[in-house]
């Protein structure tokens, strides 16, 4: 077991960590980043913020991890900041070979922690401080422990409690959405055992009791110091947007089976030579078809969803993994002599192509950064020892990478006579330079910025008569 946590940490650190923050931030990771950052300077780990309005959309985990890692290394850049994604990657990769080692073999669980780590999803979210990688990892875990545990014996309140302690966690990173996907799972399973009446009995309810605590623990203060009915109003338009589908478009509809299907490659290729004949015994056959029952009706009704994206059934990567896994440590693969040692040779071209993609790709990727420059372009027009004022900014990933401390203002009038540099939007310019604050000087723009989006923020300096153009 050793020589396999050893294996797989190697495989782990060659894939998930060279060049992990040379890149700059991209995608959603400033909604990840920005709030955690907000959170180490005001101390209020309870609201997310971006900028200076409340982050209303998703639970703070994400943010929480991100702000401590920052703590811990005593540094904010894009490697701390992705951290804590690669290393729940890990942890996943590592209860594959140690906690489900009893269930899987030596064989099944190294060759599920290997699939785990090479898979094209989580090799495009696991390098990103993103809310799938640490979500579809937390659900991972929980199905690990469960599948694992639920039949041993002597490990029954272990199966029906370890579980939510993940998925309580689960919720505080994205939402309920996970429960669909475990639920559907262990339903299909124990129907299939006739085994309901568990979800019945002490041991299961005290994990549903442990689960609600732990996301009630962030819930409760969290309602009470945002205004309830407004949070209650984001949440439910989250929900009907996703089940409406209020951007509903029919080519991407369309294609969300097959992108969804595209997360498991290159190991989706061996479902078609799984044989459940094969199987050792007629319980493993059983297990095996309620497992495939529990991933694929979850997997085809979530994506068949007008709001649906296929990233949504992420979570079933693992418990699709471990039937793989049955198949591969029971030999019930039929498939051509020549590609029987087609996981260690997969493995190990990933293996390859990711360290090519760290060691030659990356470079290349860093000549067309579009945030950098910009905050390179504020910190060269602000003084050193100059505070920022940043006046309803909304998601700007740039102030990121500031190297000064950024004081955040709803409106204009609230900020200080103090003040002598403005981050402006365009709606907001007009009452900046015809503010009486300064009197007799004034706020005048200084530096224009559009960026990649076709946002536009201008830099405002406050300057006194003597400095204006006449």
């Amino acid at each position: 077991m050793w020589r396999s946590f050893f294996l797989v940490t190697l495989v782990w650190g060659a894939i998930y960590l060279p060049r992990l923050g040379s890149l700059e931030l991209k995608s959603e990771e400033g909604r990840r980043v920005l709030p955690a950052v907000t959170m180490l300077q005001t101390g209020n780990y309870i609201v997310p913020k971006v900028g200076s309005e409340p982050y209303l959309r998703k639970p703070p985990l994400v943010n929480w991890l991100v702000a401590g890692s920052f703590k811990i290394f005593g540094a904010r850049n894009e490697w701390t900041a992705r951290l804590p994604s690669v290393l729940c990657v890990l942890a996943v990769a590592l209860a594959f070979v140690g906690i489900a080692r009893r269930s899987l073999g030596p064989n099944g669980s190294l060759a599920a922690a290997m699939i785990w780590l090479t898979n094209f999803g989580l090799l495009e979210k696991g390098r990103m401080i993103e809310i799938e990688a640490l979500y579809v990892s937390l659900t991972a875990l929980a199905f690990i422990c469960w599948l694992s545990w639920w039949k041993e014996p002597g490990r029954r309140w272990l199966a029906w409690t370890v579980p939510w302690i993940f998925l309580g966690l689960a919720l505080l990173a994205k939402g309920p959405l996970a429960l669909l996907f475990f639920y559907a799972v262990v339903l299909a399973i124990l129907w299939q055992a006739r085994e309901l009446r568990e979800l019945w009995r002490w041991p299961h309810l005290v994990g549903l009791i442990l689960m609600l605590a732990i996301f009630g623990a962030w819930a409760f203060p969290y309602l009470q110091m945002t205004e309830a009915g407004h949070v209650a109003g984001v949440w439910s338009k989250q929900f009907s947007g996703r089940v409406t589908g209020a951007d509903f478009k029919f080519a991407d509809w369309l294609l969300n089976i097959p992108r969804g299907i595209a997360y498991l490659l290159p190991w989706v290729a061996l479902l078609p030579f799984a044989r459940f004949a094969l199987l050792e015994n007629e319980k493993e056959r059983k297990l095996c078809r309620a497992l495939s029952l529990g991933v694929a009706v979850p997997f085809v009704v979530v994506n068949l969803m007008p709001g649906a994206l296929p990233r949504y059934t992420m979570p079933l990567l693992a418990p699709a993994i471990w039937l793989l896994a049955i198949f591969i440590r029971s030999h019930a693969l039929l498939w051509p002599k020549q590609l029987r040692k087609v996981v260690s040779w997969s493995v190990a071209g990933m293996t390859a192509a990711m360290l090519i993609y760290s060691l030659a790709i990356i470079p290349l990727l860093q000549r067309r950064e579009k945030i950098r420059p910009i905050a390179a372009q504020l910190d060269a027009a602000i003084p050193p020892n100059e505070l920022l004022y940043a006046i309803d900014p909304d998601y700007q990933p740039f102030l990121f990478y500031l190297q000064r401390p950024i004081v955040y203002m709803d409106e204009v009038s609230d900020l200080p006579r103090s003040a002598h540099y403005l981050l402006v939007q365009p709606a907001d310019e007009n009452e900046a330079t015809h503010s009486a604050l300064w009197t007799p000087g004034r706020a005048v723009p200084i530096l224009r910025i559009k960026d990649y989006r076709g946002r536009r923020v201008i830099l405002l300096q406050v300057q006194n008569n003597s400095a204006l153009p006449y």
